[in-house]
């Protein structure tokens, strides 16, 4: 394989990217978390539901402060490696890109002073407003980048001017095809991202016998959101597959492993896809299922890979690989909401060590599941940006493979310090725990961490302010 300027290119957006998901992914769920927290803290004037939303705001003012360093990045990035990509289709990604920047960001960052800062200096209801309107600014934060993304995947709405991309009708480029069903799917992935994490470190609190209350309602919080959203999500992947089938039957081809088009067609369980050969390897496999799950016909015909040109294939590896490792998560998730809805209801959830121990063991699952579905998504579009209308090789921008090469080195060692140093000031958080420090802080992010001088713990609000 040679490293050309349009390999690194890949590379190095994927990179990225990858970086820059793990934040979104998280902390679109976290801001919703935090609105329920308080709701339910200004209807039942409960301490601990104070203590817990001081605990996590300052969770996701690290995690919200990396996805917008990161996320800029990108930015640049699409300007100066995919230059012939923003000629050609900035007259429809650009304005989508802009909407989100104009109605989401400033969204979130107009009010997130206020939900971090304002405790003592606003009213309890405006500031639940505010912190509302932060959990509402990350989901059309996510509807517009969905839509820019899922235009590229199923594009309609444009007209062709020689090679350039010219709107026609917005509603068809915003709410084309996939984008409902990808716009469901991510939110429920964050959801549950979120879910499994507060699940996580509620179990790590109470494995060490720490934060016994606190931890006792993160995870029932977390376990009730697992064991209602995890087969919402089940559902809302199945029906992403069945249109993903009608308008990107590649993707499935590479994602299935299926090579020969074929009537009745398996689902295959495991196997080691061959390209050069055009087969699979150690198949382990179920006669007539991918039939029956794609389209509730068991003997209906599923394309293969050999019915198009090899140079109009995806590759088959990665997204193969990153469907199944995406589905086991997903089941291990299901089965974690209802083997805790259980445990709840026999009244031994904060006392049950293996479930505990199981909750600490899945909670990064959910970050991988979102890469492994955003590597079925990006990998199986190829070899096209914008499928089946122009290819990946003529997007890349005229700049030389040395100079993507440097850059690329630069942004993994710069990523890896940032990763790191965010990753332990993340870890101290978490080792201090909820309702740590001192009663009258001006500002819940304030933070006193074990062995730290950094001040006061938490915010309140006094004499009812």
């Amino acid at each position: 394989m040679e490293l050309d300027a349009l390999l690194l290119s890949r590379l190095q957006f994927a990179f990225t990217i990858a970086f820059h998901i793990i934040f979104p992914s998280f902390t679109i769920g976290l801001a919703s978390y935090l609105a329920v927290l308080e709701a339910i803290w200004l209807k039942t004037g409960r301490e601990v539901y104070r203590e817990l939303y001081f605990f996590w705001s300052k969770i996701f003012a690290v995690s919200f402060g990396m996805g917008v360093v990161s996320g800029v990045v990108l930015s640049y990035q699409i300007g100066t490696n995919w230059s012939r990509f923003s000629e050609l289709t900035g007259n429809v990604t650009g304005p989508l890109l802009a909407y989100e920047v104009l109605s989401a960001f400033f969204l979130e960052a107009g009010f997130l002073g206020i939900m971090l800062f304002g405790w003592n200096r606003v009213g309890p209801k405006l500031h639940f407003a505010a912190t509302v309107l932060v959990a509402i600014g990350t989901l059309i934060s996510a509807f517009w980048i969905l839509s820019a993304n899922s235009w590229m995947q199923t594009p309609t709405g444009h007209e062709m001017r020689g090679d350039v991309f010219i709107a026609r009708d917005w509603l068809e480029i915003i709410f084309n095809p996939s984008f409902p069903y990808r716009l469901v799917h991510m939110v429920l992935a964050a959801y549950l991202t979120t879910a499994l994490v507060v699940a996580g470190v509620a179990g790590w609190y109470l494995v060490r016998g720490n934060h016994r209350e606190s931890a006792g309602i993160m995870l029932k919080m977390a376990v009730a959101m697992l064991a209602i959203v995890g087969p919402l999500q089940v559902f809302a992947g199945h029906e992403h597959g069945v249109n993903t089938l009608e308008y990107q039957p590649r993707k499935i081809a590479a994602m299935e492993g299926h090579w020969e088009t074929q009537r009745g067609a398996p689902l295959i369980l495991f196997a080691v896809p061959d390209a050069e050969a055009e087969t699979n390897h150690y198949e382990i496999e179920i006669p007539k299922l991918g039939s029956w799950i794609l389209t509730y016909d068991a003997d209906a015909e599923v394309r293969g890979l050999k019915s198009w040109e090899k140079e109009d294939r995806p590759p088959v590896l990665l997204p193969f690989y990153a469907f199944r490792i995406m589905v086991g998560i997903g089941t291990l998730i299901v089965i974690a909401g209802l083997a805790g809805a259980w445990l709840w209801y026999r009244g031994r959830l904060t006392e049950t060590r293996w479930f505990l121990q199981f909750c600490r063991l899945i909670s990064p699952l959910g970050f991988v599941a979102v890469l492994c579905g955003w590597v079925v998504t990006e990998v199986g579009r190829q070899p096209y940006v914008v499928y089946g209308l122009l290819r990946t090789a003529d997007s890349v921008s005229p700049v030389a493979t040395g100079s993507v090469g440097a850059t690329f080195i630069a942004f993994c060692i710069v990523y890896t310090i940032v990763f790191c140093a965010g990753a332990y000031y993340l870890t101290r958080l978490l080792e201090a725990g909820p309702g740590q420090g001192d009663q009258k802080s001006e500002t819940p992010i304030a933070i006193r961490l074990p062995g730290l001088d950094r001040g006061s713990t938490r915010d309140g609000r006094e004499n009812g302010q």
